[in-house]
């Protein structure tokens, strides 16, 4: 029983993050991109404050560590990632399922990182290939024309990439220091701080709320990336996190395009091309060599459990 429980959360967690590339691309019609981004954290900030209350002994950070993976949280994962592939979805060549793919490289980047800021970690020669791979997969997505490079989305996929390396960096950044900091009030605090730095952003870039086309979409959109999407979803995650590892938990990135490809199929008429296609397998099999021993060991408790 528990396994379909897990299975089921499963889908509904990469259902929710795969078509909110979908719910971002039909809201950025009606929102300018940062202040959209911000008013969705504004919403689930302050929901995830309220369940970082309800659930958790610590619901504010007390100690300077606390505070700094808070601010790493804030600056990278949230505003850092979420600007950069607002902005990026902005471009029509952009499509839900190409933004979904470039940011499952997430995981692999965060291998990466987590090599250069932890010594004692050494890429194999396999390992090198993978994060390679990993990175030819997005140049294949973004098919960039060396004649015309500013056109085609490659500039916006490359702002994509820059949103996924924002949030591997941060995840490895905020795991560096030993804060013992309940993940419910390091999401929801970094969640406010994240927010309010887009709102700060968003008036230096001159965006403004006069700008908002408020309407039964843009409500909709913003009221299914906060609600669903960051605060349901972060629900699911989190209790996932606690019952599959971060190994497979690290797998929702590579189910997401699927559904945002779907949604953006059904609501938008989008249609994925070859080169998604092809990139994500591209990714997915980095992803593959980057993880195999730590996949590899995890085979034995999941024969286990198809098996029970």
């Amino acid at each position: 029983m528990t396994r379909y429980r897990n299975l089921l959360l499963f889908v509904l967690l990469a259902a929710a993050w795969g078509s909110a590339f979908m719910a971002i691309k039909a809201g950025l019609e009606f929102i300018p991109p940062v202040l959209f981004a911000a008013l969705r954290y504004d919403v689930a900030g302050l929901l995830m404050l309220a369940y970082a209350f309800y659930a958790t002994d610590q619901p504010i950070p007390q100690t300077r560590g606390q505070w700094a993976v808070v601010g790493i949280g804030a600056t990278l994962l949230i505003a850092g990632y979420h600007t950069l592939l607002f902005i990026g979805e902005t471009d029509p060549a952009v499509t839900s399922a190409a933004a979904a793919v470039i940011v499952s490289l997430s995981p692999v980047l965060t291998t990466g990182f987590a090599r250069v800021f932890l010594p004692e970690e050494r890429l194999t020669t396999v390992g090198i290939v993978g994060l390679l791979l990993g990175l030819v997969g997005v140049a294949i997505l973004s098919n960039p024309d060396p004649n015309n490079l500013l056109t085609g989305g490659a500039v916006a996929k490359l702002l994509i990439f820059g949103a996924a390396a924002a949030f591997a960096l941060g995840s490895v950044l905020t795991t560096r220091i030993d804060a013992s900091l309940p993940i419910e009030t390091m999401e929801a605090w970094s969640m406010v701080g994240g927010a309010l730095i887009m709102h700060g952003v968003s008036v230096g870039i001159g965006e403004s709320f006069a700008d908002v086309v408020w309407t039964v979409e843009s409500i909709a959109a913003l009221a299914y990336l906060a609600l669903v999407a960051s605060a349901l979803g972060f629900l699911v995650y989190f209790d996932l996190l606690e019952r599959l590892g971060a190994i497979e938990i690290n797998l929702v990135s590579y189910v997401a395009p699927v559904f945002a490809a779907l949604a953006g199929w059904a609501v938008l008429d989008e249609v994925p091309t070859t080169y998604t296609v092809v990139g994500f397998l591209v990714i997915f099999v980095g992803f593959l060599l980057l993880k195999r021993r730590a996949i590899r060991a995890e085979l034995p408790r999941l024969r286990r459990l198809v098996r029970s």
